[in-house]
């Protein structure tokens, strides 16, 4: 019989987790804090390291408290990363995660704080996907598995979102939405009955395709409405998108007249409030290359004449030339993964500023590593606690061209 080990915890890891060592081998440990003394169950092995769950906390941290949700822990949700740590906690940790990040990948010291934003903790995520079992149960995933676990509540859900737990579905998924003007939406293949039906104002089948009622919600942002078709990207803390428009404005530095590029600009979030600025003698190309956020951009900018829409990969256009050869300010929220094949063409645009906005540290230290080899270095960087409970974290940095006169 396999004793499970005990181990002394190192610092936090990027994804959630701490590291240990077991017999000179690193452990990726879940649901324990830095500074901690618990008893592991090796979930995962790899030639490299193993990954594990701490099961029996001996020695606390300071900063542990008992897990609010029923759901958290191991074996059960994988939802959430940090359910038994304090929220200021929580931001320490994703601060020393994007300290290392930067350090290790970009050469960069950060000495800032993760800045929260409120919900801060609880009932704060406004898009919920919701996987179903053979029985037609709606639940969640385990980390790093297929497996379901039935719940009766997700308690860093939003409030407004329509219920679906509880209840019994035909498909494999169901998402639920509520918009900060209150609209709300089910994307799902799955029957709906009148009961249903009446608690939403629409549903949309998983190909986009409007169901019933209406496909799209409203988001309001600082005075300003966005149309997002069914399940299209919006941010999901209800904070965010004004949160981070504030955050690119300031760091952009824009004025009026400027030509700017907001690359992988979605329904167009920045672009409005960057259109905004340049005014009538200025020009902002919109690019984005997905369909539905393509459509609803139109719908958004349409009062705009400064705005130009560019349906193309950003990698595409900036290839053939169709953002022309010059840009004074080019702003980016690229995907997880990072803009790695876009830099060397948005550089030889020669910016002023470039305001990059990434939800992961890792891909965005090495895209400014990269800005950095071709001449731009960090003139700021923010970052926000906009997935409490969890390991991600959404950054904006901002840089400018060496020895460029920013006056």
């Amino acid at each position: 019989m396999t004793t499970d080990p005990i181990v002394d915890v190192g610092p936090v890891a990027h994804g959630g987790h701490c590291v240990a060592r077991l017999d000179g081998q690193v452990v990726f440990v879940r649901h324990t804090l830095p500074g901690e003394r618990v008893r592991i169950r090796i979930t995962d092995r790899s030639s490299s390291f193993l990954r594990a769950d701490a099961i029996e906390v001996i020695e606390g941290s300071p900063g542990r408290v008992v897990p609010p949700c029923p759901f958290s822990g191991p074996g059960l949700c994988g939802g959430c990363d940090f359910q038994h740590v304090d929220p200021a906690v929580q931001r320490k940790l994703l601060g020393d995660v994007v300290r290392e990040q930067l350090r290790r990948l970009a050469g960069l010291a950060w000495d800032g704080e993760v800045e929260a934003v409120e919900p801060e903790a609880l009932g704060w995520r406004t898009r919920m996907q919701f996987a179903v079992d053979r029985d037609g149960t709606a639940g969640l995933r385990r980390h790093r598995s297929h497996e379901i676990v039935p719940v009766d509540a997700c308690l860093i859900a939003h409030p407004g979102l329509p219920r679906v737990l509880g209840r019994t579905w035909d498909a494999e998924t169901v998402e639920a939405i509520v918009s900060s003007t209150g609209d709300r939406l089910l994307v799902t293949d799955a029957s709906i009955g009148d009961e249903v039906e009446a608690e939403v104002d629409g549903v949309v089948a998983t190909d986009g395709t409007t169901r019933g009622g209406r496909g799209a919600v409203t988001e309001r942002v600082l005075a300003r409405d966005y149309r997002v078709s069914g399940s299209g990207f919006w941010q999901v803390h209800p904070d965010a998108a004004a949160t981070l428009v504030e955050a690119v404005l300031d760091g952009a530095d824009v004025r009026p007249g400027d030509t700017v590029l907001d690359l992988y600009a979605g329904v167009g979030l920045f672009t409005t409030f960057l259109a905004d600025v340049v005014g009538d003698d200025g020009s902002v190309l919109s690019v984005e290359s997905d369909r539905g956020a393509s459509r609803d951009a139109r719908r958004n900018l349409h009062d705009l004449a400064q705005v130009t829409l560019v349906g193309e990969t950003v990698e595409r256009a900036l290839r053939h030339g169709e953002l022309g050869e010059r840009a004074d300010v080019v702003v980016l929220d690229p995907p997880r993964t990072g803009a790695k094949k876009a830099v060397a063409g948005i550089v030889a645009l020669e910016p002023r500023r470039i305001v990059y906005v990434a939800c992961d540290p890792a891909a965005l230290a090495r895209d400014l590593a990269s800005f950095a080899a071709r001449g731009y270095v960090l003139d700021g960087f923010r970052a926000f606690a906009l997935f409490p409970m969890t390991h991600h974290v959404e950054c904006v940095a901002v840089l400018k061209k060496t020895g460029f006169d920013l006056r």
